[in-house]
């Protein structure tokens, strides 16, 4: 099945100007097919590869590294250690900002738990050590 660029947009949640960009600056796979008339038609594979860039900058990974990925799939076998090596990096960066934000949402929580308690009891909030 193929998809025009509007389409493509509308299932990946995307714009069709990020599609074009991505298509642009070399993060696709392959060039974008292209109809009789020109406009861009996307595959099922196509999609599939923009859900895992749309994973990866949702992640927080920076563009260069996207297309260095994409490079490295592009050449095909034989250097599967470096797209993991990549990939494993990339995942212990997203651990830790998981763990900041995390320690962020406990602070955040103490906080309601204290509003919590000052609303149920009465407790006054100004004769009360902050946490």
């Amino acid at each position: 099945m193929s998809y025009s660029i509007a389409e493509a947009a509308q299932v990946s949640d995307l714009t069709p100007d990020t599609l074009r960009y991505y298509e642009r600056d070399g993060l696709m796979l392959r060039p974008v097919g292209r109809s009789a008339t020109g406009h861009r038609r996307y595959t099922d594979g196509d999609l599939r590869w923009i859900n895992l860039l749309t994973c990866l900058r949702g992640t927080g990974m920076p563009i260069r590294d996207v297309r260095r990925y994409a490079e490295l799939v592009r050449q095909g076998d034989g250097n599967e250690q470096a797209r993991l090596d990549l990939l494993r990096a990339h995942r212990q960066h997203v651990l830790a900002q998981l763990a900041e934000v995390q320690e962020h949402l406990g602070a955040i929580d103490r906080k309601i738990g204290i509003y919590v308690d000052k609303i149920e009891t009465g407790l006054d909030l100004e004769r009360t050590p902050s946490v």
